[in-house]
């Protein structure tokens, strides 16, 4: 099967971040201010541009959007800025503050912070109309007046950077999903818009489990706005309505700014006073037993299906069999000291340097040995959508009891329920249940823990 394609442009989001934080810490310096601590000035106004930012949704600008729309971002943005750093000088107590350099300062910040992001604006959609670049590949089910109007929007307006491939009418006597899906995976398209009204619910349920199952984006053009449920995005191409399923809550901006801040100071602690000792400790006992390196580096699935090394103390002797053949109850690989550190999941710890580096996530989805993976798709529906966030240490799946061997296809099935309930209705304390329980069930034993 074809996996979905990394996008570098989720870099943009916080290089434009960046650059607006840098604009507005150099702008401190240039006006006389007068502030009793410059420092703490400037890591007040920096987690407040961030916060501010991501739950005003300032960086989420979708490329058909217009220019109304970023003045529209920008006023919200400055006017809760604003608030806040008044608020600074009530609450710290500036009384040799220059007013009129504060509000030079706010115009600096409102005058350059809209002139970077309208020229990156501009310059993305000189981009992908001149180099092609910033894309997406996209199909169309439906022959009506609103998906004509679509695709006439698609080939006029190139700066949004849409390449439309096909069009499949629904009256058509050869007409299937099954053809409109398999034209999908020959032809690498990223996007899938359909007409709500001119499929059927099975269909449409087709292209839902599709789409979960392969990573694609789907997109309904609705005949009818008032009879969706409210957790659906709602999206204008010039004036066709489109909707998108947005039931990844990790994917909202601040939640996702949330859990990465969660995982980098966890981890950050976990590395300093806990792998610091342990790692050279396990390096004796483990090389005292079995020649071999300390650490065993496997390849598997992560974000987007892109492959990432998964690090564990090695616990098993050196053998040809590792990423083909799961660890079984009584396996003959396993050393002395690997039985224990498995009893105990001390083989997981250094994954925390995959949280770190950001291929993981202290809680998510276990992500599986890419051998296994190809199997798991076939039994369990819905089965890629759990690359749709990170990988986790510890997972709802795994405390749950859906941990280890799979031995029936019902494990697997229920490990990805449980997987795609945790996606759909994370939170940070959801989270911190299940590190809690993760650490219970390390006292307590798991019988599938071998």
């Amino acid at each position: 099967m074809k996996y979905r394609k990394g996008r570098w442009s989720k870099s943009i989001k916080p290089l434009m971040a960046f650059a607006d934080l840098t604009i507005l810490i150099c702008g401190v310096f240039l006006f006389e201010i007068q502030l009793s601590n410059y420092y703490s000035f400037i890591v007040y106004i920096s987690i407040a541009w961030i916060i501010i930012s991501l739950k005003n949704g300032f960086y989420e600008v979708d490329r058909q959007a217009r220019v109304i729309q970023l003045f529209s971002l920008l006023f919200r943005q400055i006017v809760l800025f604003v608030i806040v750093l008044y608020a600074y000088m009530g609450f710290f107590k500036q009384p040799n503050v220059g007013r009129l350099a504060l509000a030079n300062y706010v115009v600096y910040v409102t005058v350059v912070v809209f002139s970077f992001k309208y020229l990156v604006f501009f310059l993305l959609k000189k981009f992908r109309v001149l180099l092609k670049g910033n894309g997406r590949t996209v199909i169309v089910i439906g022959d009506n007046s609103k998906t004509r109007q679509l695709i006439k929007i698609f080939k006029s307006k190139k700066e949004y950077g849409f390449d439309f491939k096909a069009k499949f009418s629904v009256k058509a006597q050869d007409f299937s999903i099954a053809k409109c899906l398999d034209y999908v995976v020959e032809n690498g398209i990223d996007e899938i818009y359909f007409s709500v009204a001119e499929l059927s619910n099975e269909e449409i349920k087709q292209l839902v489990d599709f789409s979960d199952n392969n990573l694609r984006t789907l997109k309904f053009i609705p005949d009818n706005k008032d009879i969706f449920a409210k957790n659906l995005k709602y999206e204008y191409y010039d004036y066709i309505p489109i909707l998108s399923l947005r039931n990844i809550a990790v994917h909202e901006p601040i939640n996702a700014f949330i859990k990465r801040s969660f995982d980098i100071v966890f981890s950050s602690l976990v590395i300093l006073f806990v792998l610091s000792w342990l790692t050279p400790l396990m390096a004796i006992l483990i090389k005292l037993e079995s020649k071999g390196p300390t650490l065993f580096l496997q390849k598997r699935h992560g974000l987007d299906n892109r492959e990432f090394f998964c690090f564990k103390y090695r616990s098993m002797a050196i053998n040809k069999s590792t990423d083909d053949l799961h660890v079984k109850k009584n396996d003959m690989r396993v050393t002395k000291i690997g039985k224990f550190i498995r009893k105990t999941s001390l083989d997981e710890m250094p994954q925390f340097y995959n949280v770190f580096s950001g291929q993981m996530s202290v809680v998510g989805p276990r992500p599986h040995m890419i051998s296994l993976s190809e199997v798991y798709m076939k039994k369990a529906n819905r089965y890629m959508l759990r690359h749709s966030v990170k990988p986790g240490i510890t997972g709802l799946a795994q405390v749950s009891g859906f941990r280890g061997e799979v031995e029936e296809d019902s494990d697997i099935i229920n490990r990805v329920k449980y997987d795609i309930f945790y996606l759909e209705n994370w939170s940070l304390l959801m989270d911190l249940g299940i590190i809690l329980q993760t650490v219970l069930n390390l006292f307590k034993g798991e019988e599938k823990a071998y």
